[in-house]
């Protein structure tokens, strides 16, 4: 009696990104589409599909600069391999400059030089070059079309690792709807928000914004971003809108603050960068036009210029920082160019030490409790009463306006990583995993 033949069942982690472009089409849009052609398969998801935003400072970024990845367990690997080449290679917007890029990894645990890959990704410039270094190096299956940026992400999501996270429902619109106005009710979004208080960066009550929704040509029709998947999925059902083609839910690293945890070495400061730099005020705060506030901090005899812009809503905290503060920073490096000198795009401050802040005024008069007049410049000053004088001014200290804590940007300028205020304080460690929490779901078109 012949026996079935059992094919050994192996670990699959896929990564893909830079599947989108300007113009159109989404790498999230990609990932549950092939999904939902996965779950037709004989294959087991061993996570939430991954979106992990690396390095928001690069400039030929994709929006958001997010990669994708997920890990199957399949008894046909190669298979999966062909159909995921497949979507990536009809799921890209190669005709506005898409650079897709795919790698395969076949094993349950992932060694740590991927994550350092991945870390790296997060904070600094990781070249094409060193991508396919690696890959060949480790003797990684990949594929690319254009010029293999996108490797660097593919890479990159498949060696993140979370030391906190978030989830995100991403609701996609049915194609007859790609590229014309979305129908998002605003009351809607606002009440969800009020009512799901683990959700975050829905709507900017300040603004009266919805924040959930893009405004481009993408397929996606909003994002709730919250700290558990069922809260996400009942959220979602209170949102009013056009009829959405289906949702998935990815785990994330957005609102983590990831980006901005390292240290950077300011002897070193290297352009489209992100971290944080711990220093002191050097230069007084001054308001330039458009109403962006510029000032310098010094650390290890290296003074760094700031910037603060106009739409964080922190230019006026920013302002009352005077010389001798002790501040931390974090942002990313823009490089010098012919009008501006190499400065931090700051994302966040944190008033760590505030400095007496002391004006000079008249004297007073010991004897009369008035205030002296100037005699003229350079020859001191005289009381009108009595007469006393005295050579120079008095130091006053003035009450601040500025505590010492955490500044960040108000909602609507948040970037994807950026940790909103609700989440400070929050780590995210929870893996639970079920496929009985329905996490996609796609409905009839």
């Amino acid at each position: 009696m012949l026996l079935p033949i059992v094919h050994k069942e192996t670990v699959l982690s896929i990564g893909f990104d830079d599947t989108d472009s300007p113009k159109g089409m989404c790498t999230t849009y990609l990932a549950y589409r092939l999904i939902e052609s996965l779950r037709k398969e004989n294959v087991k998801f061993v996570d939430y599909p991954r979106l992990v935003r690396f390095n928001p400072n690069i400039p030929w970024k994709t929006r958001g600069n997010g990669a994708v990845s997920f890990t199957v367990k399949t008894s046909r690997p190669q298979r999966i391999k062909a159909k995921v080449i497949r979507f990536v290679s009809k799921f890209s917007d190669l005709k506005n400059g898409a650079n897709p890029g795919v790698v395969f990894y076949e094993s349950e645990k992932v060694p740590d030089d991927f994550t350092q890959f991945s870390r790296d990704a997060l904070w600094s410039l990781v070249s094409r070059k060193r991508a396919r270094e690696f890959i060949r190096k480790n003797g990684l299956e990949s594929f690319h079309i254009g010029n293999g940026q996108g490797l660097v992400g593919a890479l990159g999501a498949i060696g993140y690792r979370f030391e906190d996270h978030t989830y995100e429902l991403l609701s996609y619109r049915k194609r007859k709807r790609f590229g014309t106005k979305r129908q998002v009710d605003p009351t809607s979004v606002k009440r969800m928000q009020e009512r799901f208080d683990k959700t975050f960066n829905s709507y900017d009550t300040k603004k009266e914004k919805v924040l959930l929704a893009p405004r481009g040509p993408d397929p996606v029709l909003y994002g709730v971003r919250g700290e558990d998947v069922r809260t996400l999925i009942d959220a979602s059902t209170m949102i009013r809108s056009e009829d959405p083609a289906g949702y998935l839910v990815f785990k994330s690293n957005q609102g983590t603050g990831d980006h901005l945890q390292n240290e950077l070495d300011v002897l070193a400061l290297k352009p489209y960068s992100s971290g944080r730099i711990t220093g002191v005020v050097s230069k007084e705060p001054k308001m330039h036009k458009g109403g962006h506030v510029m000032f310098c901090i010094t650390k290890d005899c290296v003074e760094i210029n700031c910037a603060v812009y106009r739409p964080t809503g922190i230019t006026r905290n920013a302002m009352e920082l005077v010389v001798g503060d002790r501040i931390q920073v974090g942002g990313g490096i823009r490089r010098a160019s012919k009008t501006h000198p190499r400065t931090l795009n700051v994302e966040f401050f944190k008033v760590l030490k505030l400095q007496k802040k002391q004006i000079l005024v008249n004297p007073t008069c010991e004897k009369c409790d008035k205030k002296m007049k100037s005699k003229g410049r350079g020859q001191g000053f005289e009381c009108a009463r009595c007469g006393c004088k005295r050579t120079s001014k008095s130091v006053q200290y003035v009450k601040r306006n500025i505590r010492k804590g955490l500044y960040i940007p108000q909602s609507s300028a948040h970037r994807h990583l950026t940790r909103p205020q609700k989440r400070i304080g929050i780590v995210n460690t929870d893996s639970n995993f079920s496929e009985r929490v329905r996490w996609f779901s796609s409905y009839k078109n």
